[in-house]
């Protein structure tokens, strides 16, 4: 079962501290993990990031990530319906308004998206049922929404354009099993992801 996000950091405890206030603890149940590393952001997009939601005071609330220690980021996404951000190590993240599909909820964590390239998108949707134990509610031309439950307020988004391979992926999911060795393994398009017992 898909139980958590690890995410490499600088400061684990800085990072912990503002993800623990960006999302105001809303998560759907799901761990964001920090583990320490001396390797800063290389690439200038992550294959996987966060979404959280605006709510209906969207600008006042990506004011106060700014005030957090957020920063406006630019990854190319253009003209867009929605704020992209960075975390303090350069993370990006999205902020969606009121009305973006598959929003479930005014505040926290809403979405965890993972780049997949659109000959993949089939084979890695398949593959993170399984492993996530997370269930198909949405296929589109841009891609598969996975969620727990149809009503859990956090989806995991597949779909294109997927970000080059440069290195480890910065932020992996991560899945429980009772059975079979914990470590880090490769899914269907080589990201890697943690297997906790």
């Amino acid at each position: 079962m898909l139980t958590g996000i690890v995410i490499d950091a600088l400061d684990a405890a800085r990072m912990d501290r503002f993800w623990l206030d960006a999302t105001k603890g809303r998560t759907g149940g799901l761990r964001l993990r920090f583990v320490p590393t001396a390797i800063p952001k290389a690439s200038p997009k992550n294959r996987l990031h966060l979404d959280l939601a605006g709510g209906p005071d969207w600008e006042a609330e990506v004011v106060r990530l700014l005030a957090l220690g957020a920063t406006r980021a630019d990854i190319g996404q253009g003209d867009v319906p929605w704020d992209v951000l960075a975390d303090p190590e350069g993370n990006e993240f999205c902020v969606l308004r009121p009305g973006h599909p598959g929003v479930l909820a005014d505040s926290g964590l809403v979405a965890i998206c993972l780049d997949v390239a659109g000959e993949d998108r089939f084979a890695q949707a398949a593959f993170w049922q399984s492993q996530a134990d997370w269930h198909a509610v949405e296929h589109h031309d841009w891609g598969v929404r996975l969620r727990r439950r149809p009503t859990s307020t956090v989806s995991l988004v597949m779909g294109p354009p997927a970000a080059p391979k440069a290195g480890r992926n910065r932020l992996r999911l991560e899945v429980t099993q009772r059975e079979g060795e914990p470590g880090e393994l490769l899914d269907a398009a080589g990201n890697e992801f943690h297997v906790t017992n």
